[in-house]
């Protein structure tokens, strides 16, 4: 079982978290005036990348708070988790 480190409780058994998806994607600035294809662009289209990879992980089972984390999408390995309000850091 792995351990993720959740910015508020510390490591915790990977059971105890819920993916939420990629990390710092932008809410568009006039959602009404997408249209459909640029709305469902916005909804469904995420990146999906080999190796180091900005997510959102929510700590379901525990303070119930959602994180970011960058984790290597090849190899399951954590880099680092850090809270929403903080700036993606540089992974290199």
């Amino acid at each position: 079982m792995q351990l993720i480190d959740c910015p508020w409780c510390g490591p915790r058994e990977e059971t105890e978290f819920h993916y939420g998806g990629q990390a710092h994607v932008t809410y568009p600035d006039d959602p009404a005036a997408l249209s459909d294809e640029e709305w469902a662009h916005y909804v469904f289209y995420r990146d999906n990348t080999k190796g180091a990879w900005a997510e959102r992980w929510s700590h379901s089972a525990g303070c119930r708070r959602w994180f970011n984390a960058v984790r290597d999408t090849a190899t399951y390995r954590f880099h680092t988790v850090y809270r929403m309000d903080q700036p993606k850091p540089v992974i290199s």
